[in-house]
């Protein structure tokens, strides 16, 4: 069983998540994210904590952001494009179980100092942008390190705001490299 209370964006995603685990699970609906769910998360997040696993998609990214900005502390867990993929349609309804938990797993809450660990020059050392396979470097990247894909200047944020150190961040790219 998790602990925290899982939330996700509508009912094909509770029930792909209630077949990887056993938790709690809010849908908030799509981008109609009401102040009663908003009240709902901001308990959870009170009571037991909350994990936001939205779709690997621009809707997805737009409603963890609203999220984020209205209940802090809580923790992101992210599904690659590729993972979430079935017959043309993304989203976390189509992830294998086993997906859902290493998602789950890998979770990771902002942190609230603000961090200049990374910055714009580590993503062009390590090909991360700029060239043909950057898309693919980060998308993988981002599955190893649990913080998911996005472009190259959010990729440097959420390195910075999620914590990842210099060694962990060293690590992953070794496994890409060594693949």
């Amino acid at each position: 069983m998790i602990k925290e209370v899982i939330v996700v964006e509508g009912r094909d995603d509770i029930t792909a998540v209630k077949r990887a685990v056993e938790a709690e699970v809010i849908a908030v609906g799509g981008f109609g994210i009401n102040k009663k769910v908003i009240g709902r998360i901001k308990e959870a997040q009170k009571r037991q904590g909350v994990i936001v696993l939205t779709d690997p998609d621009f809707a997805g990214e737009k409603i963890r952001k609203i999220i984020s900005k209205r209940v802090h502390g809580i923790k992101h867990a992210y599904i690659s494009q590729k993972d979430g993929l079935k017959d043309g349609d993304i989203g976390v309804e189509n992830a294998e179980p086993g997906t859902i938990i290493r998602a789950l797993e890998s979770a990771k809450c902002e942190t609230k100092e603000k961090r200049q660990e990374f910055q714009t020059k580590d993503m062009v050392v390590h090909n991360l942008t700029g060239n043909e396979s950057a898309k693919e470097r980060r998308d993988k990247l981002g599955n190893i390190l649990g913080i998911g894909y996005c472009n190259s200047s959010q990729f440097v944020t959420r390195l910075n705001n999620y914590g990842i150190t210099r060694e962990e961040f060293m690590n992953a790219l070794m496994k890409i490299d060594g693949e």
